[in-house]
């Protein structure tokens, strides 16, 4: 993976108010997470975790046959202050959120040759966003990217994947202890890119992470959030949406370990689907252990039907082995538009097209202004009435 940053002296090897943990086993997976992809089986499809994947346009990445005969291009634009490097494989940062959960991960983990890592100082808070930008320029690639944020900082990041790649990657999130941390992950691949990720956030004591994930593009996409709390008082919130078309497969598979006292977690994703063969599937693991009294968690999905042919499978789970908590639940809906709201706008004089965006856009909207950057919301509300110019 070719990479390029603007700026950046070497930091240590932690950052002040960096949490320790343990990898705790998740049940929902066929083998224990790894680092080495010798310990998992190549998947065949009928495992829990694969069976709604299509292995066959995966080209590779699942069963080690995918040749890194690619390039992606990284560029990092960070306020003064934070430290850009990239760095080697042995680098002590690096695998420190979490292992490997699936193959692709442990291959995307035994195969990248560099790094990208992000540092943000102890107590800084950021007035401008850091900005990643990720172009694939064709064939398959492996890489690896960390951000880590010191105790009580408090920054903004964006990870924009453009471009044609074949690309399998772990992004990891270390959040210090009352620190405060939202990335914006957007997936506006071409259309025939391939984008397999997990992402790993370990969040500190008092500390808050926010992760927006926008998915248009590519032919196949399937993220892999994770959330692991490192201390009480965590606080995650996991709010995404997708815009999935003609013929694509979008894939989001969340997993929330609660296994500390007195953390919070709030997810809420949203989709709309048009044309034949538009496959989108959400998965959403919340898992409650013993120890972890004083949790307050929901999750919600909503999808939102635009045409014949499309397909939805959405699974929200949720596993409670503690009565002492505050709050747990779920919701999942899936629908076509609402027709009551359709007449609404039209008995007041708007074209059925245009009604029919404006129920999109809402729908969508509550999401894209948890992003909290006009220029980008901009950008991403655009391209979702780019998408509907082809069903409405």
């Amino acid at each position: 993976m070719a990479e390029t940053v603007t700026a950046g002296s070497p930091a240590g090897a932690t950052t002040d108010g960096a949490i320790q943990v343990g990898h705790p086993r998740d049940a929902r997976v066929s083998a224990a997470p790894s680092y080495d992809v010798a310990d998992f089986p190549v998947p065949h499809g009928r495992e829990e975790e694969w069976r709604f994947t299509p292995l066959e346009r995966l080209r590779g990445l699942h069963d080690g046959t995918a040749v890194a005969d690619g390039g992606v291009k990284v560029e990092v634009a960070a306020p003064e202050g934070v430290t850009v490097e990239t760095v080697g494989r042995d680098d002590a940062r690096l695998g420190k959120a979490g292992k490997p959960v699936d193959r692709v991960a442990a291959q995307a983990y035994s195969s990248f040759e560099k790094a990208g890592v992000v540092s943000i100082p102890k107590d800084m808070v950021l007035a401008e966003p850091v900005r990643i930008t990720v172009h694939g320029e064709g064939g398959t690639a492996y890489g690896h990217q960390v951000v880590e944020v010191g105790a009580f900082a408090e920054a903004v990041v964006v990870i924009d994947h453009t471009g044609d790649a074949t690309l399998a990657a772990n992004v990891e999130y270390l959040i210090g202890d009352g620190a405060k941390l939202t990335v914006v992950s957007v997936q506006d691949w071409d259309d025939k890119a391939v984008h397999v990720a997990q992402h790993t956030a370990l969040v500190g004591r008092d500390a808050t992470f926010k992760s927006v994930i926008v998915t248009f593009g590519g032919d196949l996409v399937r993220l892999h959030p994770r959330v692991i709390y490192g201390a009480p008082g965590g606080e995650a919130e996991l709010f995404g949406l997708y815009f999935t078309d003609k013929g694509q497969h979008q894939e989001h598979r969340l997993f929330i370990d609660h296994d500390t006292p007195h953390c919070r977690s709030n997810v809420a994703y949203k989709g709309a689907l048009q044309g034949d063969g538009a496959h989108a599937v959400w998965i959403g693991d919340v898992l409650i252990r013993a120890e972890a009294e004083g949790t307050d968690t929901y999750e919600l999905n909503r999808n939102l039907v635009l045409t014949d042919g499309a397909r939805v499978d959405s699974v929200p789970n949720l596993e409670i082995e503690t009565g002492e908590i505050v709050g747990a639940g779920h919701a999942s809906a899936t629908g076509r538009f609402d027709d009551e709201q359709l007449f609404y706008l039209m008995a007041r004089g708007i074209p059925e097209g245009e009604a029919r965006r404006l129920v999109v856009r809402g729908f969508f909207g509550e999401l894209i202004q948890q992003i909290g950057l006009p220029d980008l919301e901009e950008r991403l509300m655009a391209k979702i009435d780019a998408e509907l110019e082809a069903s409405v």
